[in-house]
């Protein structure tokens, strides 16, 4: 069986049973979770020693799938994912369809559409969105590829995905873009 759908299908079974995975995503490695599972959200909480008000970066699998989740994007939203020179999650006002508890403070959701093919492969079977917080413990510097993931990271979390474990490139965190009420934009993170 080629590698990546393996490792897909062994992903997804362990989101489907409520667990918490390691894996790579477009950016940094990450420590992710079903996004509409509560639990395992709180188990995410719990193992990165995180305040719970803190938000969550969500990733999904294409456009059709975020509009399941925000009330509206804006007008020229495809035209801005397409022209990105790099991964982007974008903060949206009045989300819809998710569970608190991966809400910012203020009720807003950060969302990336995200483009890495292990993600969309799995995000697009899980068929909702996944958890992307970076696998590292609250405060402690983000691991750049998985040698730089702590052992205790990798202890805590209930399964590692095998895939692109070798690679060494030096990743960067994503670009976070907050798209205002009013449909203005603001750059948090750049």
């Amino acid at each position: 069986m080629n590698p990546l759908i393996s490792a897909v299908q062994a992903a997804e079974e362990e989101l489907l049973l409520g667990n918490v995975i390691l894996y790579p995503t477009d950016t940094v490695w990450g420590i992710g979770c079903d996004a509409e599972n509560v639990a395992a959200v709180q188990k995410i909480v719990k193992l990165k020693e995180r305040e719970a008000s803190k938000a969550m970066i969500l990733l999904v699998a294409d456009q059709q799938m975020l509009l399941h989740y925000v009330q509206a994007e804006p007008a020229d939203f495809e035209q801005l994912v397409e022209m990105q020179e790099r991964p982007t999650t974008y903060v949206f006002p009045n989300p819809k369809n998710l569970p608190k508890e991966v809400l910012a403070e203020d009720g807003t959701v950060a969302i990336r559409v995200t483009a890495d093919p292990f993600c969309h492969r799995l995000i697009r079977q899980l068929g909702r969105p996944i958890v992307s917080t970076s696998a590292n413990i609250s405060g402690a510097p983000t691991p750049r590829s998985f040698a730089d993931v702590s052992e205790e990271i990798k202890a805590r979390v209930d399964y590692v995905v095998p895939w692109r474990r070798e690679e060494t490139m030096d990743a960067k965190p994503s670009r976070i873009i907050k798209i205002n009420p009013d449909g203005s934009r603001e750059v948090l993170r750049d």
